[in-house]
């Protein structure tokens, strides 16, 4: 499978770190703070998962919210988030495999980086507490820096820190627009992490090849 593949980009959250749960636990505290109430499982699933900060914060506000309170409350929950995973100690860890498979396209010389839709504080965090940079260069990392317009053009431009055309690319995906933005960038060789049990979705979207369940080194 990664014989034909000249380099691999990762996503981050719920592909080689599964955190879903502090990403709601975040929220239920800023939930608290705007409107003295947590988040329902609806809520999640229609005004959560996948969505924008900017997004979320104004549906809590119920209003669109003005730049200082997005980027007051976006800065919490991002605090709190990482505080979670800090207090989680027995769950704070890559996803079971991801540092052999890491050493193994080391070992194949073939270049790989991360592109994720987290902040730089968030990113700078993975990179200190997993060392990161002991298997890849932090500087290569694409995440959100307010100048993409959406995951689509990360994948390219990961591809170009790499110097490899995004048509040699292996992307490494958990969700459904991250499965369709690697299509849609040109990718034709996607792996899946299904970390919520929907691998025979995963099957059928366009692009996939294969889905996996952690980064064991039998996967390929």
């Amino acid at each position: 499978m990664l014989g034909a593949c000249k380099g691999v980009i990762f996503d981050f959250n719920g592909t080689l770190f599964f955190d879903n749960d502090k990403h709601i636990l975040a929220w239920g505290e800023i939930s608290k703070i705007l409107r003295g109430r947590g988040i329902t499982e609806a809520e999640l699933l229609e005004h959560f998962n996948g969505v924008p900060n900017q997004k979320i914060i104004s549906y809590l506000l119920g209003r669109e919210g003005i730049g200082e309170e997005i980027e007051k409350y976006s800065q919490l929950k991002e605090e709190l988030y990482r505080r979670f995973c800090l207090e989680d100690k027995e769950n704070f860890h890559l996803v079971d495999g991801a540092e052999e498979f890491f050493d193994d396209l080391k070992e194949k010389n073939i270049p790989f980086t991360i592109a994720s839709a987290s902040i730089k504080a968030n990113i700078d965090f993975f990179v200190r507490e997993f060392e990161l940079g002991n298997w890849m260069n932090p500087e290569d990392i694409v995440y959100d820096d307010g100048s993409y317009e959406n995951k689509i053009t990360m994948f390219l431009d990961a591809a170009k820190k790499l110097g490899v055309d995004i048509k040699d690319c292996m992307i490494i995906e958990d969700s459904v627009s991250g499965i369709y933005s690697g299509y849609l960038a040109g990718c034709r060789n996607i792996v899946v992490i299904d970390s919520s049990n929907r691998a025979e979705e995963y099957k059928t979207l366009p692009g996939v090849i294969k889905v996996i369940t952690n980064f064991r080194l039998t996967w390929f």
